[in-house]
């Protein structure tokens, strides 16, 4: 079979044909791209002939796909599959798998990061100290110990988020469709959207994007919080509604967000209403970012092409 990485898997390239041996052993063949391209056409060229294609977070147009023949199955390097043409793929039956669970640890530990640097003012502290002598003062901030933590998807990163929150003493509220034994058991309080929101001091948004979820968080779910809670999103962009986060920041209606993703990928466009909101904190897409959830990724990336080789497909969609 031809077997095509058509972006970047962000490891080493040794790293990268160590995993691909074995396929190159036993006869497949094997191309790796490490410059990612938007460009269909250079898509549809890299791409032909294909039976197998990996790609990560790189939009992968319907026009790619209707011009591709042999392709039997997508794997997806990411756990987000929303820039994939689903619908288009299972009419061709063509199977489509994600790396679930690479980024688990690192996108709790950024949920906690922002939400540590919104409670103590790290970020302004820093900037403040370098005003030298016209530091205007320091700034008193919240512990999170104590604090009630509303998580919103108690999936895979959900469940790696409550046991963080849980290790700082926080106590624990979550909204999802199933419930957990084990998070139960760890003292999480499943309830209504609508106490989650009353009641949580942080709420942490870990829901995948889809027709359900879109602008899932708007005005509405923002008038419900706190006026002291903090809001933070490091699932997808277009579940919270930017526009009407900003309003609820500048009015004054909750006391903070972290932000790691939009509507679009960084760089933002210039009038973006979060750039002049207060008390906001942005990070350009990094929650699954780190060395090693990089490699872990990779070597769930090529288990899924084994697994589908040898007629066990694991991690479908």
């Amino acid at each position: 079979m031809k077997i095509v990485i058509l972006e970047s898997l962000k490891i080493p390239e040794e790293r990268i044909q160590e995993l691909a041996q074995p396929l190159i052993e036993a006869g497949h063949e094997f191309k790796y791209y490490s410059e990612k391209t938007t460009d269909p056409d250079e898509m549809i060229k890299r791409c032909q002939g294909a039976d197998i294609i990996t790609l990560a977070n790189n939009p992968f147009p319907e026009e790619v796909l209707d011009q591709l023949d042999m392709v039997k199955y997508i794997n997806v390097a990411f756990t987000g599959v929303d820039h994939i043409p689903l619908i288009q793929a299972k009419d061709r039956d063509i199977l489509v798998s994600n790396a679930a669970g690479y980024a688990n640890t690192a996108v709790a530990e950024l949920v906690l990061g922002m939400t540590l640097n919104l409670f103590r003012q790290i970020k302004a502290s820093d900037q403040e100290v370098r005003m030298t002598q016209e530091f205007p003062g320091i700034r008193q901030g919240f512990e999170i110990k104590g604090k009630t933590v509303g998580i919103i998807g108690t999936g895979k990163i959900g469940k790696e988020t409550a046991k963080l929150f849980k290790a700082f003493g926080a106590h624990l509220m979550g909204f999802n469709r199933s419930r957990d034994p084990e998070l139960i058991q760890m003292g999480m309080n499943y309830s209504s959207l609508e106490e989650l929101l009353v009641k949580s001091d942080i709420i942490t948004i870990h829901l995948p994007l889809n027709r359900e979820t879109q602008q899932f968080f708007g005005e509405d779910q923002l008038r419900a919080m706190k006026k002291s809670a903090v809001l933070i999103n490091c699932a997808r962009g277009p579940i919270v509604d930017s526009d009407a986060l900003a309003k609820a920041l500048i009015e004054g209606e909750i006391a903070g967000a972290g932000i790691d993703v939009f509507d679009s990928e960084a760089p933002l466009r210039e009038d973006h209403p979060l750039l002049s909101a207060p008390n906001t904190l942005l990070s350009p897409h990094i929650g699954y970012f780190t060395h090693e959830a990089m490699d872990l990724r990779a070597l769930i990336a090529f288990e899924n092409i084994y697994k589908f080789l040898g007629n066990k497909p694991q991690n479908l969609i």
